[in-house]
């Protein structure tokens, strides 16, 4: 019997589904923008419910395309938007608030004040996370703190918590399945990276009751079946990772110092270390990259908020551009910003600067700036910000000698070639750029037996198009040094 595998990739964006058959050949994609809520400056919010239904529709819509039962489907791998927290009632399932984003910079005053009386130290040493308003626990501390009754409820076992894979779990069994893996176990700030436990000392010093967690599993494990009413059978899901880590799988990078940066709504560069929980002297973030068979694999990651979301803020916020595909042929066009900076801090700085309160600015405007310098401008935030993370990474000893890309930007061949003159490392397109749906099939497949182990799935990934270097190394330097300016005038300290 041939293997399908269907992928859910449940974005920051939109919610997408994709079937692919056991040669990782894609067979159908069925993708649904949804709406984005920001009800104060910073806060950035998405309604479960039309998480849940965009879901249930692109996977119904990607089973029918590729002209299958689902009773023919073998397993599926959930992949999410990672941190974005959800808290609902057990019995009926209701959301009791909207989801709160991985985005979202509500908390930040709450962290400060955490750090100014030395909690980051214990959240680094038992997480690999920083105190950051990015990680789940400190939403969902804002959640039982804000929602009438809530702490209530979740004290007396009424209430749980999840990121996007356990509610949508959680959705999709009925209400019979609770748990996450442990690549989004490890973005919440409350779970031990080490013993891979959730930390009772965090729990405690954030007042969050155990209750409201999930049962941490590995990637690739036994996470429940769904309702047979749902699509018509009911199907194992039997793979789940955050996003970045699956885009990691995805791109068979399962060897200690393989890279990959994947560029959707942020950019995401994780490397991974091996059985190694490598501590970043540079702001970077240790985190799980998965778990197979109970062996950790650890990563050396950093987060940037905002890449592609700044090519749909040129498109729905300023108008600029009807289509982000525009991009490619305005910068091809006209590749000199002449001396235009755009620092898209529109919810803060990620890493390596870990700055909440910064906000973004388009700096170096003359007269004569037009819409193509800021176009070219924007593309070109993407490669600066992920040279800063390719720094960083240096700065703790472990520079990549290759990178590893993927994501819808990195289709523009002017981003890729761009990222390879600023980064001056050798930047590898794959033939398959959905790899994080990729991941979560791969993951889904080997607890399926669909693939006997991750040295068979190293065998299937191809190489589409490598760019290296072309820019004089002095010109990237001039360019990279305006840039590191511009983020000095937007930072708040």
């Amino acid at each position: 019997m041939p293997a399908f595998i269907l992928a859910i990739d449940q974005g920051t964006t939109s919610s997408r589904a994709i079937m692919f058959n056991e040669a990782s050949e894609v067979l159908a994609v069925a993708q649904q923008e949804f709406p984005q809520h920001f009800p104060q400056d910073g806060w950035v919010e998405h309604d479960p419910e039309d998480i849940w239904s965009s879901t249930l529709a692109v996977t119904r819509q990607a089973i029918a395309e590729a002209g299958i039962d689902a009773a023919q489907v073998t397993a599926i791998g959930i992949t999410n938007q990672r941190e974005t927290t959800v808290i609902w009632d057990r019995v009926t399932g209701e959301p009791i608030h909207n989801a709160i984003v991985w985005q979202d910079r509500r908390t930040a005053d709450y962290c400060e004040s955490q750090r100014a009386a030395g909690l980051e130290t214990l959240v680094t040493a038992k997480t690999g996370l920083l105190l950051d308003p990015y990680f789940s626990a400190t939403k969902v501390k804002w959640l039982l703190d804000n929602v009438a009754g809530a702490r209530v409820r979740a004290e007396r076992g009424e209430l749980a918590f999840g990121t996007i894979d356990s509610f949508l779990l959680w959705r999709l069994t009925g209400g019979q399945s609770h748990k996450t893996d442990a690549t989004n176990a490890s973005r919440t700030m409350l779970f031990n990276i080490h013993d891979q436990t959730w930390d009772a000392e965090l729990l405690a010093e954030l007042d969050i009751p155990a209750a409201l967690l999930p049962q941490v599993e590995d990637s690739a494990a036994d996470f429940g079946m769904t309702q047979a009413s749902l699509f018509g059978a009911a199907i194992p899901i039997a793979g789940m990772a955050g996003d970045q880590q699956a885009a990691l799988i995805g791109q068979c990078c399962f060897e200690d110092g393989m890279t990959k940066s994947t560029y959707g709504t942020g950019c995401f560069v994780i490397m991974n270390t091996g059985s190694l929980a490598v501590k970043s002297t540079s702001k970077l973030l240790t985190t799980v990259a998965y778990r197979l068979n109970g062996q950790v694999t650890y990563g050396l990651e950093g987060s940037i908020f905002i890449a592609g979301a700044a090519v749909q803020w040129l498109r729905d916020g300023l108008g600029l551009i009807k289509h982000a595909a525009e991009t490619e042929a305005i910068a091809t066009a006209h590749p000199d910003a002449r001396g235009v900076y755009l620092v898209p801090a529109f919810t803060g700085l990620g890493a390596p600067y870990w700055d909440a309160n910064a906000r973004g600015a388009i700096l170096g405007l003359t007269r004569d700036t037009g819409i193509a310098d800021i176009v070219t401008a924007t593309l070109q935030s993407v490669c600066y910000q992920t040279r800063d993370l390719m720094d960083a990474m240096a700065g703790d000893g472990v520079k990549p000698t290759a990178l590893r890309v993927d994501g819808g930007m990195v289709a523009n061949d002017w981003i890729a070639q761009s990222l390879a003159d600023l980064v001056r490392i050798p930047v590898v397109r794959p033939r398959v750029t959905e790899t994080t749906a990729l991941g979560a099939a791969y993951l889904a497949g080997l607890q399926a037996g669909v693939f006997a182990s991750t040295s068979v799935l190293a065998t299937q990934w191809r190489q589409e198009q490598e760019f290296v270097p072309q820019m004089p190394e002095a010109q990237s330097i001039a360019l990279y040094e305006g840039w590191q300016a511009a983020v000095a005038r937007v930072r708040s300290v």
